[in-house]
């Protein structure tokens, strides 16, 4: 039976054992597990994990600027796709980000991942078209 729980610093390191290798997951400076700890303290309460067991098998990352919700390395287990897991991390998330005031959400799908567009439009969620992601490196942090 699946189960699911807050995300919390101690489970960075299962986390990112996870996410180490998995298509349409691209890991960054921005995602050592000091980063990622801060980013849960910032937003506590808001991401979410599904277990089997003890084996950490989905993960969705969430937090608010304020205004708008974000998501981040929203991920299964290719082994447990494809039986509703990863769309309820994302109504967990989006129900603790509702709860805290925030009704729009938005994420980040690298352009060459197929199957992260596609499950992403079937849970209703669309490319937004006239919008350009611009970003700006800050002393070592690499794109």
């Amino acid at each position: 039976m699946i189960e699911y729980c807050p995300f919390t610093v101690a489970d960075i390191p299962a986390a990112l054992a996870l996410w180490t290798g998995m298509p349409g997951i691209t890991l960054r400076e921005a995602d050592t597990p000091e980063m990622l700890a801060r980013y849960l303290r910032r937003n506590p309460g808001m991401s979410i994990l599904a277990l089997d067991g003890p084996r950490l098998i989905g993960t969705s990352l969430a937090g608010h600027d304020g205004r708008r919700g974000y998501l981040h390395h929203v991920a299964v287990h290719p082994d447990y796709r494809r039986r509703g897991i990863g769309r309820t991390l994302v109504e967990k998330c989006l129900a603790a980000l509702l709860d805290d005031g925030i009704l729009k959400c938005h994420l980040f799908v690298n352009t060459d991942n197929v199957e992260g567009k596609t499950f992403w439009k079937v849970l209703g969620w669309s490319e937004r078209p006239g919008i350009n992601l611009m970003s700006v490196t800050r002393e070592g942090d690499t794109i």
